[in-house]
């Protein structure tokens, strides 16, 4: 997905109708902790990755 940049990985987290508590984010190969995603700013180049923890069995 194309995004404007900067954006901040929770404004991401939302662009993308994802549930925040359900998603692991790694940013340039480096996981990006919960409590700092609200000043975490993505720039073009970035490389991102978004993985979501679903149920099942």
């Amino acid at each position: 997905m194309a995004v404007a940049t900067p954006i901040s990985v929770t404004a991401l987290i939302r662009l993308g109708k994802l549930r925040p508590d359900r998603v692991a984010v790694e940013v340039n190969g480096l996981i990006v902790p919960r409590a700092q995603r609200d000043t975490r700013q993505l720039n073009d180049g970035d490389s991102v990755e978004i993985v979501s923890f679903v149920q099942g069995g």
